[in-house]
């Protein structure tokens, strides 16, 4: 025999040999590769669902970012108006306390400068009065050389007061 043209025993034992391969594979082989086919797809469209449920979520994540940085702005640009006016308002108050207080001083110093005016009045006055006196003292000094003379200036102040009390 040739190994080129089977032998009918050969072929008859190479038939059922497939026969029985077939038949094991097909009891035993193929359900197992099927279950783990059909384990291997759904886990493949279970992972594609998980994978889209985290895109979903991913994509939600980043829209509340987005609205949570767009809040944030919003605040900030609300806290920098507010510190804005009250940066004003502190100014304005500072300014308002700093003229109060000097409008005080310069009444302060008006009423010194009054009250220094009135005793430099006074000084002067009472200077001249000073300067008067003496002057009148060496005037009357001078006139009244004689007893006489002083007599007749006695007199003459006697009668002044005299009249004025009158």
């Amino acid at each position: 025999m040739s190994l080129l043209t089977p032998d009918s025993g050969l072929l008859f034992w190479m038939f059922i040999s497939f026969g029985i391969v077939v038949f094991i594979l097909t009891k035993y082989g193929f359900p197992i590769i099927l279950k783990m086919v059909e384990e291997r797809k759904a886990y493949i469209e279970e992972s594609l669902l998980m994978a889209e449920k985290a895109r979903f979520e991913l994509n939600s994540v980043k829209a509340e970012g987005e609205n949570i940085l767009s809040l944030a702005r919003k605040e900030h640009t609300k806290i920098l108006n507010e510190a804005a006016e009250f940066k004003i308002l502190l100014v304005n108050e500072a300014k308002q306390k700093a003229s109060i207080e000097a409008d005080k001083i310069i009444a302060d110093a008006r009423v010194q400068i009054l009250a220094e005016k009135e005793e430099a009045i006074r000084d002067i006055r009472r200077q001249v009065a000073e300067l008067s006196i003496d002057i009148a003292e060496k005037v009357i000094r001078g006139n009244l050389v004689n007893k006489s003379e002083q007599m007749n200036l006695i007199n003459r102040l006697i009668d002044e007061v005299n009249i004025s009390k009158s």
